[in-house]
């Protein structure tokens, strides 16, 4: 195992991060080359997918930050699953969501530590505490709630932070209960069966990607299942030892923008992403990976997230299917797209003699708008 070891790849694959100390850092910066990465990966046709302990508040404002907008999210250890949707009141939609009776454990918990601070997870909103957290420990507002009303209604999580509570994983977890730790002074609590890896089973059964097309990179020990369960795992450099032991390979430090090498990873070899401007790489990026006997650029041009997109999609066995967003197409006037595919080598057709435009072609989907195409292909 090596810093910055990589495999390259244009196989459509299920990208799985962690977000905190492995898409951002302590001081919540997100490391620089990030998005831009992100936004490449995708445009490659993988599927990324955050899978954190954060609850679904914490997701949000971080997801929208890393250009995330669409696409499935693991959110609470594996207590939710969510799929992203700019077109949602929320923006997003609740796809699973597991739940247990917190009480056996919630009173297991104060006979062991009598001081000990609980937080009851709502979705969507923050958390019932029968005592104030610290400002930073829980995302969202919190609201002191009589221990019967923490202890009434099913929960799809239950946050315990005392010291040393940590220590008392293993009696937890008798009560029926997955206990998770996040430092010697924090547990989390959630349904029996739930983690990470679990959840993202789930989602890479939904989209049909084999299980040997699966990566995912995190530095935590809430990350041990999902290292265990993707074919190719990373832990990032300054993950403890227990998690670098359990990957296949460990990258570099948050510091160092581990993450954004093994994202460069997945792309196309033959496509020098770093001489072009984002809009071009990410195009020349998607031609190069959509496999299909033609492809084209799709763009929809209007207010809304909805009706502002710009896709690749792709001939295959007759039909036209999408292959892939372009992050840095969302907006871009037609001449931009046109002048982005010549500056990537790629090339499209001109129209009648005389005419300077480029072909654009109207076409409307079965399920959506009408849009303008543009064929593209290789030099």
């Amino acid at each position: 195992m090596t810093a910055g070891q990589t495999t390259r790849t244009t196989t459509q694959r299920l990208v799985a991060l962690d977000i905190d100390g492995t898409l951002i850092g302590q001081d919540r910066r997100i490391p620089p080359g990030t998005v831009a990465a992100l936004d490449l990966v995708r445009a490659a046709g993988h599927h990324i997918v955050l899978a954190t302990g954060r609850s679904l508040i914490g997701l949000g404002p971080i997801a929208t930050r890393l250009g995330l907008v669409q696409g499935y999210a693991v959110c609470s250890n594996g207590a939710l699953t969510i799929r992203l949707d700019p077109t949602a009141p929320t923006g997003y939609a609740v796809v699973t969501s597991r739940h247990f009776d917190p009480s056996p454990a919630i009173h297991q918990a104060l006979e062991i530590a009598p001081d000990v601070r609980v937080a009851v997870e709502e979705i969507g909103w923050g958390w019932r505490v029968n005592t104030p957290f610290d400002p930073g420990h829980l995302n969202g507002p919190q609201k002191k709630t009589p221990l019967s009303d923490l202890v009434a209604a099913p929960a799809s999580r239950v946050a315990l932070h005392s010291p040393g509570i940590g220590h008392h994983r293993d009696t937890l977890s008798a009560t029926e209960v997955t206990a998770t730790p996040a430092g010697p002074d924090w547990l989390d609590l959630t349904a029996p069966g739930t983690s990470k890896a679990a959840a993202l089973e789930a989602i890479r059964t939904r989209l049909g990607v084999p299980a040997e097309q699966t990566v995912a990179v995190g530095d935590g020990i809430n990350d041990l299942e999902m290292l265990a369960w993707a074919a190719r795992s990373v832990a990032m450099g300054h993950a403890p030892a227990v998690v670098q032991a359990a990957a296949d390979e460990v990258t570099g430090t948050i510091e160092e923008s581990g993450a954004v090498a093994v994202l460069h990873s997945l792309l196309p070899p033959d496509v020098d992403v770093g001489s072009l401007s984002p809009l071009a790489a990410q195009l020349a990026t998607a031609v190069v990976t959509a496999h299909g006997a033609a492809k084209i650029v799709r763009v929809w041009h209007g207010i809304g997230a909805g009706l502002s997109r710009c896709e690749v999609w792709t001939l295959r066995d007759g039909a036209w299917v999408r292959h892939a967003p372009i992050p840095a197409g969302t907006g871009a006037t037609m001449r931009a797209i046109e002048r982005a595919a010549r500056e990537a080598g790629l090339t499209y057709p001109r129209g009648d003699e005389g005419r300077r435009r480029a072909h654009w072609r109207a076409s409307v989907l079965h399920d959506g708008p009408a849009g303008f195409d543009l064929p593209l292909s290789l030099t």
